[in-house]
């Protein structure tokens, strides 16, 4: 039986993957509700091609331009998720929303869809609960497809949790890597897109530059997996073929490989492990473990790795630095501020007086995150004048 799958951001790069493996499989599936912002070109050429049922568009211009063009064809196009009027169910659905702005939409699939596959961090990192709450009152599957998360997932795999003594995420270290302190003050936004390892978005391109990716990950572990955060930390493999490493007590090390690929967790996340990825991907040439690299990180080269206690300090503190993380990234790429700018800003936002104040909060629903995140994004303004 096919199965109708939804994508949210489909126009990105977590999207395209999953529409890749879609292409492969066809006959599997029944692409339903797809959701973008304003990429015009790719998105017509979605509906010509895969003809989603409902195609939902937050940019109001490319919405009116899109609306235009295809509302005499078999589509629903709409503006925004509340629109849908009727609750639609959805077998899986992938939410890769970028940023905060993927929180609300991901809380919505979790309302009409069997399973989802949550490609979209900050949704965790700073709604988990709410998402959580949301799932076991619809009876929602919920899978992680970070390919860390997913190795983590598969890792602790009839594991007793008394039995972990620690959970290590690998870094790639990005292009900057052996870098000296004194080379990362005059990085430019250009070289910091290079990464050298994966095919990403402009946005983790950066965060993955400067490590906070990987703290963001700590986060989102802790979160998925209810661990303690002293059990887990991350270490830079350079090689990035490893994505999780579990250490055991009675001694054991084990530990997920696969090539550096999202489609890899989606495929197995898609089709619950029955899948031969050989008829999705094909492997790179020089996918080889033999000559596996961990080192520590280096705090020089990544001063935001003092983030790793801090993040854990108060609840709301992920909220924070997500939303000041952000708009400095955002600065760092319009060449605003400088590469070691978007560390110093961080730190500065955290001495805020007012900073104790808005972390320790426990928001209870959406409205509640959203003036925390308001809050942080106009401090972080604020520091930037």
């Amino acid at each position: 039986m096919k199965k109708k799958i939804s994508i949210l951001g489909s126009t990105g790069s977590i999207g395209l993957s999953t529409l890749n493996i879609i292409e492969k499989k066809k006959n599997n599936f029944i692409p339903y509700i797809f959701s973008a912002n304003k990429n015009y070109k790719l998105i017509s050429k979605q509906i010509l091609k895969f003809k989603p049922k409902i195609f939902v568009i937050s940019n109001q211009n490319t919405f009116k331009k899109i609306f235009q063009k295809y509302k005499k064809k078999n589509i629903l196009i709409l503006n925004n998720f509340t629109s849908i009027k009727k609750k639609p169910l959805s077998d899986i659905t992938v939410t890769a929303i970028p940023g905060i702005a993927g929180l609300e939409p991901t809380i919505k699939s979790v309302e009409f869809s069997k399973k989802v596959l949550i490609a979209n961090k900050e949704s965790i990192i700073c709604g988990w609960e709410l998402i959580k709450k949301t799932a076991k009152k619809n009876k929602t599957k919920l899978v992680p497809v970070d390919s860390e998360h997913y190795s983590i997932l598969k890792l602790l795999e009839n594991k007793n949790k008394k039995s972990i003594k620690k959970i290590y995420l690998t870094a790639s270290g990005g292009p900057f890597l052996n870098y000296s302190a004194k080379q990362l003050k005059k990085i430019k936004p250009s070289k910091a897109l290079k990464h050298p390892k994966w095919k990403m978005g402009k946005k983790i391109s950066i965060d993955s530059s400067t490590l906070m990716n990987k703290i963001f990950e700590l986060v989102e572990a802790q979160k998925l997996f209810d661990l303690p955060s002293n059990k887990l930390d991350i270490i830079i493999h350079p090689n990035s073929l490893v994505h999780a490493i579990l250490e055991l007590n009675n001694g054991l090390t084990n530990l997920i490989s696969h090539d550096t690929t999202m489609k890899i967790p989606l495929a197995n996340a898609i089709y619950d492990g029955e899948i031969d990825i050989k008829e999705i991907y094909k492997y790179k040439k020089q996918y080889n473990i033999s000559n596996l690299i961990f080192r520590k990180v280096d705090s020089k080269i990544f001063p935001l790795i003092k983030l790793k206690e801090k993040i854990f300090k108060y609840y709301s503190s992920p909220i924070i630095i997500n939303a000041a993380n952000e708009i400095l990234v955002d600065q760092f790429l319009k060449k605003k501020i400088g590469f070691l700018d978007i560390n110093r800003f961080i730190l500065a936002i955290l001495k805020d007086i007012n900073y104790k104040k808005y972390a320790i909060k426990r928001p209870r629903n959406l409205n509640q995150i959203n003036l925390i995140d308001k809050w942080a994004r106009s401090i972080t303004y604020k520091v930037l004048k």
